[in-house]
């Protein structure tokens, strides 16, 4: 341990490691600079314990499927003084045919190995960008016995990052909220409630560098989090070593109390008998799983975890002075009021690192701290973040020393396990599944959040081609979303803090407020003060009053989003189609059955009708013949308005 005490004053690398495929031992580590153990050489295939899960973290699952990928992930620290390790590895394979020198363990015809660089610094982009170049370097040497280019890795890494600030245009290399908003559009201001509420969410797709770049620009979008948020994100127990065993039991085979037998049941009678809500803000499944985890929240109220044990990092999460809570007198200042009429959004300029002030440490959280309280304590006290999970890694899913997770996998076990997640992202289709329909009612966006994300996705959309080209403007940009994303949390923060602050935080979801109000993050912000929160104006950026525009962007969310809304959509898409077809063939086997149609109807209206005495009677005599007529006439033009010609001539004639 002293040696890696060393080792981590001399720069932000810790290890260079190079994890390889073996046809008996499977996933193992052939070889490490500076090595692992001190008292082993390079090329041990020893781990520390807690370490024991970085072979399959670096060689991910279903690897053979892919020439080359990436992956991003989070190791626990080997001892008190560590926080957080952060992984990158680049893994490539390559024919066993074309080695220069083969060594005798190769007996399959590919080779496959990854390049890891454990750091302690989260650069998670610019790391990858040096790492694939010595990567592909390595195995252009096609030669794996060639390791003099890793440890000069090592020496150029640490030389580069040494002193490295961690700001934005670094840290958030690679991520790209843009694509994350083109892709999940409103959405992701669901994800964004998710992990404030510090649920169990996984996110799921293949490949893994898709995966990992997904869930960490979710993170980017909080202020401060990748920069010093996560520092605390990845203290768990491997399972497996015989204390443990010994000391705690096998979550899967724990034996539930009677309470939590009858809130399991009650679990179970709510979710089975819950009606499919028709307003549902994302996309769930119609098949509720009997299982589903999570309690009703409509009278929420903090409670420890249900086993504890006296090493449990959950033990204590709940400890704070149950005072904070009250919402009593603040002397942080007065904030400024806001009219709540006005319908005009607000928006955000960037600021410089300057204008934000020095980071402070936190008295409660631990963490680095900007004068807003800035990052959350999300990922503390148990509370993981795990952007790429190994299959021996499930076991952490139901670890009651687990309070929650912000979790990414590509093996389909832990999409099929879906009762161990709060929600489930599937990645490729875009679609959140949660079982349990009072969180989705949690999840429900407001009004004003819906005009919220229907800005961002308006501004994505309209400045797609030229955002970059630009150099006067930014609007639309990476840096310019998460800057709206950091008005939002402010915002929603000095609502808190407000009196009689109801009517301010019901735009942002009453029932989502009394769900975030009782999670660890908010109860540690909410203990201290901030005195730069008085320059922060309380109350939703998109307040203001209800307009027609709001109740068609309502009813597209409901119809897009609801699973009634897409059946129906669906079968309005089908009766289309068949309505198209339909109308062609009987367009071709009558050909002029419109037009004497249209001469009946015209020819019968104006014998119907008697000499006009009254100038009232003729106008509408004339707008009911001239309107058969057009209608008549559109139909025999385009068959595919059958439809809507009954529609509206129905209509017409009702109003008439």
């Amino acid at each position: 341990m002293e040696s890696l005490g060393q080792e981590e004053a001399k720069g932000p690398v810790l290890h260079i490691v190079v994890v390889g495929f073996h046809h008996k031992r499977g996933c193992q580590v052939e070889f490490s600079y500076p090595p692992l153990i001190p008292a082993e050489g390079h090329d041990s295939n020893n781990l520390p314990e807690k370490w024991k899960y970085l072979p399959f973290l670096a060689l991910p699952d279903g690897a053979h499927n892919y020439q080359e990928d990436t992956v991003y992930f989070h190791l626990p620290p080997l001892s008190e003084e560590m926080k957080c390790v952060y992984g990158v590895s680049c893994y490539r394979q390559i024919e066993a045919k074309a080695l220069k020198v083969r060594q005798a363990d190769v007996t399959r015809e590919t080779v496959q190995k990854s390049v890891c660089v454990l750091s302690r610094v989260p650069l998670y982009g610019l790391i990858q960008a040096k790492l694939q170049l010595i990567t592909h370097a390595y195995f252009e040497e096609k030669d794996f016995s060639q390791i003099s280019i890793l440890k000069e890795l090592y020496d150029h890494m640490n030389g580069s990052l040494r002193g490295t600030t961690l700001e934005g245009s670094q840290v958030y290399l690679g991520l790209s909220p843009r694509d994350l908003i083109l892709h999940f559009k409103h959405k992701i201001l669901i994800l964004f409630k998710l992990v404030l509420l510090e649920k169990k969410v996984l996110f799921y797709v293949s490949p893994v560098h898709r995966l990992v770049g997904t869930l960490m620009t979710v993170l980017s979008l909080f202020p401060g989090m990748i920069d010093h948020g996560l520092v605390d994100s990845s203290h768990y127990t491997c399972k497996s070593s015989v204390s443990e065993t010994s000391d705690s039991p096998d979550p899967a085979k724990v034996v539930p109390t009677a309470g939590e037998q009858q809130r399991k049941t009650d679990c179970k009678t709510s979710i089975a008998d819950a009606t499919e809500d028709e307003s549902c803000a994302f996309d769930h499944s119609e098949t509720h799983e009997s299982h589903a985890s999570g309690s009703p929240l409509s009278h929420p109220q903090p409670h420890p975890p249900s086993h504890t044990s006296p090493d449990s990092s959950e033990s204590d999460w709940e400890t704070l002075d149950p005072s904070v809570l009250e919402p009593g007198e603040r002397t942080d200042g007065t904030v400024k009021s806001l009219d709540t009429e006005s319908s005009e959004p607000i928006t955000v300029q960037p600021k410089s690192a300057a204008d934000q002030g020095q980071l402070i440490q936190g008295l409660v959280s631990g963490l680095e701290e900007d004068q807003y309280g800035l990052p959350l304590a999300i990922f503390t006290k148990g509370y993981l973040c795990l952007p790429y999970m190994a299959l021996q890694q499930h076991h952490l899913l139901s670890d009651v020393k687990v309070r929650g997770f912000v979790a990414g996998a590509t093996n389909i076990l832990f999409r099929q396990q879906r009762h161990l997640s709060d929600a489930v992202v599937d990645v490729e289709e875009a679609h959140i599944h949660v079982d349990d329909p009072e969180l989705r009612r949690i999840l429900g966006l407001s009004t004003a959040d819906l005009r919220f994300t229907d800005f961002l996705i308006k501004h994505v959309t309209e400045n797609r081609e030229d955002v970059f080209l630009d150099g006067t403007g930014w609007e639309g940009g990476d840096e310019w979303i998460r800057a709206q994303f950091t008005l939002y949390l402010h915002s929603l923060l000095a609502s808190t803090l407000q009196q009689d602050n109801e009517k301010l935080l019901a735009d942002y979801g009453s029932a989502f407020i009394s769900a975030w109000k009782i999670t660890h993050n908010y109860r540690v912000w909410f203990s201290n003060k901030h005195p730069a929160m008085a320059e922060i104006t309380p109350g939703h950026p998109f307040q203001g009053q209800y307009s027609v525009a709001d109740v068609k962007l309502r009813l597209s969310h409901s119809v897009q989003n609801s699973e009634r809304g897409k059946k129906l959509g669906n079968a309005v898409m089908t009766t289309s189609r068949s309505v198209v077809q339909t109308g062609k063939a009987v367009g071709q086997s009558v050909g002029g059955v419109f037009t004497n149609a249209k001469s009946a109807m015209s020819s019968w209206f104006s014998t119907l009708a008697p000499p006009p005495s009254d100038q009232s009677t003729f106008r509408l005599y004339s707008k009911q013949t001239v309107t058969s007529s057009c209608l008549i006439h559109t139909v025999h033009q385009d068959s595919s308005s059958h439809l809507w010609f009954w529609m509206v001539y129905c209509i017409f004639m009702i109003t008439a």
